[in-house]
């Protein structure tokens, strides 16, 4: 289906919880953040019924994100229906790796297709800073597990932050030298911890200017996703930049997003939200579903505004969209 803009919307990304067990200091306070209660996220069978709904008016692709999805009981099982939905081409899940050691194998026999692993540094102790709690070692594990069943491609994000990891931007690259990854460096958004946000921001075209070898463009079609993609000579995989500050993709975006409460947002950084929940416990039908997810696509924005600083206090954070 088209959106108001005729931008083709065939991208559904589902956050299955806020619940997170890292504390990444872009992303979320390291205290005081309350989880929403059992009752009031969407069920998997809530989930699954509206995107039975969405598929029949052309969504194609889905992503699990959180929080991190992999805290939520019984995923495998809701990986497995949800890829057998009828018009599901395709499932990823953006997940910080550091359970997937041991679910790889189990999300692939699932039919989970790919994953996006969220990873900002190379070196164990400020991995732990950024993160608040994490391990290194976990995740890098999670990585080769994910190369080994096959949930390739695996994409590595990375958020690129001024003065903290914009240090490590060459050791990324030598990881598509070592492995057969698609590392993105991801320009860092105004949506964590106050302080995280313009002072620390650096841009696509910085991180690109660092880069100390021959950047070759892979011919990856920009409508494949937000990504613009470049090899290095003799490497196995891929570089990304991701410009959602300096040179938004706006016109070719084809996504929404549903929030684990039940929110359904035509924009990440819009605060029109279209209540999905509430159309389940009133026990709407499907056709209602559909006119709920029509609705969004009518109020879907022409471009975010993600630079206002008028408006960074009072978008829902990251945590709480699903990222």
């Amino acid at each position: 289906m088209e959106d108001g803009f005729k931008r083709e919307i065939d991208y559904l990304r589902i956050s299955i919880t806020d619940r997170c067990n890292f504390r990444c200091r872009y992303c979320m306070p390291e205290k005081g953040v309350e989880p929403k209660k059992h009752e009031d996220i969407l069920t998997f069978e809530e989930i699954l019924q509206f995107v039975n709904a969405a598929a029949s008016l052309g969504i194609t692709k889905v992503r699990v994100t959180g929080g991190e999805p992999l805290v939520r009981k019984g995923v495998v099982g809701f990986i497995k229906k949800l890829s057998s939905i009828n018009g599901i081409k395709d499932v990823s899940m953006t997940t910080n790796g550091c359970l997937l050691q041991d679910m790889a194998r189990h999300l692939k026999e699932a039919g989970l297709n790919r994953v996006n692993i969220s990873l900002d540094s190379l070196k164990s102790q400020r991995f732990r800073e950024i993160t608040r709690c994490g391990e290194l070692s976990k995740v890098l594990q999670g990585i080769r597990a994910a190369l080994e069943v096959g949930l390739t491609p695996v994409k590595i994000n990375c958020v690129v932050v001024k003065g903290f990891n914009d240090d490590e931007i060459m050791d990324f690259v030598k990881l598509t030298q070592e492995y057969p990854l698609f590392v993105r460096f991801i320009e860092l958004m105004p949506l964590g911890e106050r302080g995280w946000g313009k002072n620390r921001f650096i841009s696509a075209q910085d991180i690109k200017a660092s880069i100390n070898q021959k950047l070759i463009p892979t011919g990856i079609p920009a409508g494949a996703g937000p990504a613009i993609y470049y090899k290095v000579p003799k490497s196995l995989g891929s570089i990304g930049f991701i410009t959602p500050i300096s040179q938004h993709f706006c016109p070719m975006c084809n996504r929404l997003r549903l929030t684990a409460d039940g929110k359904l947002k035509p924009c990440l950084e819009s605060d029109i939200e279209i209540d999905i929940k509430s159309a389940f416990n009133e026990n709407k039908s499907e056709e209602k579903l559909k006119s709920l997810f029509k609705q969004a696509l009518e109020q879907k924005p022409l471009r975010h505004h993600m630079t206002s600083e008028q408006n960074a206090d009072h978008f829902r954070k990251m945590w709480q969209i699903g990222g």
